[in-house]
């Protein structure tokens, strides 16, 4: 494989890491998973910027539909990304309708909310106005993503690309992360997106192997091919990768998942847990403990990954313009 460190990874622990409980142990709610909503004037403002009739860019930052995907506690993650938002200038961008390739989804995933109906077709005027929001907002990064799109012929990589190229014109100095589908596994749009290029290529596994029937459409091998490709393409271009946890897991799955990530070449990691958007949806078979998280961050770190957030309110855009520096 391309990544580095492979080792410790699939067996019940070494001897450089702490014994961490197994990951399928239900706790009940508690105090360590109840998070202050808090600065509502922040989200008001945030809302203001992107909502108003000037603007006609996006519809909502981090986006109550989009960003439940696994997780429904919204007011919480608006809270979360206001707050890094106002610290570092980072936010993570989805648009109800006129995002890079709208708001509808082509696979059936369980655990996601995002809308599954047949999509709209491609906006092209959108990467320029996500430019757009992006030099109103004076980002500093920018996370940009989008449902899978599994209609059009390159999965949206051109979407993508030229997203990155607009942002490059109009705010050169903002830092641009990419949270992508698999693209099917297409090599040729991998090469279309690491061109453009992004200064960080993402894409999830969200789960272990095992639990893949809840991704409807996907493909774990494929997924980990994707970041292998995005590697093998553009090496100087970080890798990032995320997993939820609490959906029936074990720990040794969940290792055995970071050292997959690793040999494909994975940089960096995000870890959170899993919270259903509704009784509809796959529910949650356990809450885990904020220990859990710090040992496997620890363990992924001995891995040789670059930044790992981990916690139980870690989502995909968590801190994202910390990933650059590394874990201090």
């Amino acid at each position: 494989g391309t990544g580095t460190g492979g080792g410790s990874g699939t067996g019940g622990g070494s001897g450089t890491c702490r014994a961490i409980p197994a990951v399928n142990t239900v706790i009940p709610h508690g105090g360590s998973f109840v998070l202050d909503g808090g600065g509502g004037g922040s989200y008001s403002v945030l809302e203001g910027l992107t909502r108003g009739p000037a603007t006609g860019t996006v519809d909502y930052i981090d986006a109550q539909e989009y960003l439940t995907k696994p997780f429904p506690t919204y007011p919480q993650t608006y809270a979360l990304s206001t707050t890094t938002f106002a610290a570092c200038n980072e936010c993570l961008i989805y648009s109800e309708g006129c995002n890079t390739m709208g708001a509808a989804c082509t696979r059936l995933c369980t655990f996601c909310n995002v809308v599954k109906a047949v999509p709209l077709p491609v906006d092209p005027g959108e990467p320029a106005r996500l430019a757009e929001a992006v030099v109103r907002l004076a980002l500093a990064h920018v996370v940009i993503t989008s449902p899978t799109r599994d209609d059009l012929p390159d999965g949206g990589a051109v979407a993508y690309a030229a997203t990155v190229d607009e942002i490059r014109r109009r705010a050169p100095g903002t830092r641009i992360e990419l949270l992508v589908p698999d693209f099917r596994g297409s090599r040729e749009s991998v090469s279309r997106v690491v061109a453009s290029p992004p200064d960080i290529f993402g894409h999830n596994v969200e789960t272990v192997p095992r639990l893949y029937d809840i991704r409807k459409g996907a493909d774990y091998h494929r997924s980990l091919d994707v970041l292998a490709a995005a590697v093998g393409l553009a090496p100087s271009i970080p890798t990032k990768s995320g997993i939820m946890l609490g959906l029936g897991e074990t720990i040794d799955e969940v290792r055995e998942v970071l050292s997959d990530l690793r040999r494909a070449g994975c940089a960096y990691l995000s870890i959170g847990q899993y919270l259903a958007p509704s009784r509809k949806h796959q529910p949650v078979a356990a809450f885990i403990p904020p220990e859990l998280f710090d040992g496997l961050r620890e363990e992924a770190l001995i891995l040789g990954f670059s930044h790992v957030e981990s916690g139980p309110y870690v989502r995909s855009s968590y801190h994202a313009a910390d990933y650059a520096g590394g874990n201090k």
